[in-house]
C-alpha cells in the first residue's frame, strides 16, 4: 500500500506509533498475576500504568471502584481522540467511521440507564465519548428527562430514524436487543458503502468490516441457541459477511450442536474460525463462546496488520486491543469487589 502513496511518511509514522502503543498494553502474564491479587493491589498496579494521569485527576472526586471505572472510561476516550488527531488522510476517515460504533453503545447505555432509574452519575461513569457524540452532547442527552426526549434531542443525527422507530417496541418489551441490532445494521451498511466508494485503502478496510460482521453473526447464532430467543432470526441477521440471510435462518433451525457447527463450517471460510468451531462442539457457556470468538477475531486482525503494516489494520488492532484492556481491567476490579473466585473472573478476560 505504501508504494501507492505519494507521501507515505505520515502513514508509516502513525502505524509505527500504533505498534509502540500496542507494546505498552498489559500483557497476558500480568493479568494472570492480578487474578491472585486483592482489589487494592490491582488498583495500585493500574495507578502505575497509562491510567495514572486520569486516576490522579479524578482522585479528589471519586474513590474505590468508581474511581477506576471513570478513569478507565476517560483514558479510553482520550486515547481514541488522540489517535484521530494524529491519523492522516483516508486512515483518519476510516478510523472515525470505525469509532462511530461508540455512538451506538453510548446511546444504549443512556437509554437503558434512564429506563432502569440509574443515577446519572453512574451512567456517565461508563460512557466513552469516542464517536461523533462528544462529552458535551452526551451530557446534554443525560439531562433529558425521558427516553423520548433523549431520542428527539438526536433529531438530525444518522441514528435518529432507527431510534425513533424502535423506541416504542423497546419500552414495551423492556429489551433493547432489537434496537441495538437495527443500529448495527445501519452502521455496517453505511461503512460498507463508504469502503466500496472507491476511496484509497477501502478494500483493506472492507476486509476488516466483513470479518467483523461474520463474527457478529456467528455470536448471534450461538446466543440465539443459548437464549432460545423468540425473535425472528432473520431480523437479527446483519448483511455484508459470508453468511447469507437464508444461511443464517437455516443454521438457526438446527437443534443438534454438532450438526449446527458442521453446517456452519461449510459456510465459513476463515481458517481460524474453522479451528475454533471444532473446539466448540462440546457444550460451552454462551459467555465462553463469545470470549473465544473475540480472541479469534483479534488474532485474525493481528495477522492482517502484519500482512498490511502501513494500512488501516494496525490502527484497528490497537483500537480493539485497547478497548479490551479496559474491558479486562473492569472485569478484574468488579470481580474482586464482588468476591468472585479467580477462575470465574478469568472466564471474562479477553487475553
Amino acid at each position: 500500500m505504501v508504494a501507492m502513496m505519494r507521501n507515505p511518511a505520515p502513514y508509516i509514522y502513525v502505524c509505527t506509533r500504533m505498534r509502540v502503543r500496542k507494546a505498552k498494553l498489559i500483557p497476558h502474564e500480568e493479568y494472570m498475576r492480578m487474578l491472585n491479587m486483592s482489589l487494592s493491589e490491582i488498583t495500585r498496579i493500574i495507578q502505575e500504568t497509562e491510567y495514572k494521569q486520569e486516576i490522579d485527576e479524578l482522585g479528589t472526586i471519586f474513590s474505590g471502584i468508581d474511581l477506576i471505572e471513570v478513569a478507565l472510561s476517560w483514558n479510553l476516550a482520550k486515547e481514541y481522540q488522540k489517535i484521530q488527531e494524529i491519523t492522516p488522510g483516508t486512515l483518519k476517515q476510516f478510523t472515525q467511521s470505525y469509532l462511530r460504533r461508540w455512538d451506538i453503545q453510548n446511546i444504549l447505555i443512556i437509554l437503558r440507564g434512564r429506563m432502569q432509574g440509574e443515577k446519572l452519575g453512574k451512567i456517565k461513569e461508563i460512557l466513552v465519548p469516542a464517536g461523533s457524540l462528544d462529552r458535551v452532547i452526551l451530557d446534554r442527552l443525560l439531562a433529558e428527562d425521558s427516553p423520548e426526549r433523549i431520542v428527539e434531542a438526536l433529531k438530525g443525527h444518522r441514528m435518529y430514524t432507527v431510534l425513533s422507530r424502535e423506541l416504542p417496541g423497546a419500552k414495551e418489551s423492556g429489551s433493547f436487543s432489537r434496537m441495538e441490532n437495527e443500529l448495527y445494521k445501519q452502521f455496517f451498511s453505511e461503512i460498507i458503502a463508504e469502503a466500496e466508494s472507491g476511496i484509497k485503502g477501502g478494500k483493506l478496510f472492507l476486509e476488516f468490516i466483513r470479518f467483523d460482521i461474520d463474527i457478529k453473526n456467528v455470536k448471534t447464532l450461538f446466543r440465539l441457541r443459548a437464549d432460545t430467543f423468540e425473535e425472528d432470526a432473520q431480523e437479527m441477521y446483519i448483511t455484508g459477511g459470508v453468511l447469507s440471510s437464508a444461511d443464517f435462518v437455516n443454521l438457526n433451525l438446527i437443534k443438534d450442536q454438532i450438526e449446527f457447527i458442521d453446517q456452519l463450517k461449510v459456510k465459513i471460510r476463515q481458517k481460524p474460525l474453522l479451528t475454533l468451531l471444532d473446539e466448540l462442539k462440546n457444550d460451552k457457556t454462551g459467555r465462553d463462546i463469545e470470549i473465544k470468538l473475540t480472541r479469534v477475531q483479534l488474532e485474525q486482525m493481528e495477522r492482517l496488520s502484519k500482512r498490511h503494516p502501513f494500512s488501516i489494520h494496525p490502527i484497528l488492532v490497537y483500537l480493539e486491543k485497547k478497548k479490551y484492556e479496559v474491558f479486562n481491567l473492569r472485569a478484574l476490579t468488579r470481580g474482586k469487589e464482588s468476591k468472585l473466585p479467580e477462575e470465574k473472573i478469568s472466564e471474562y478476560l479477553v487475553v
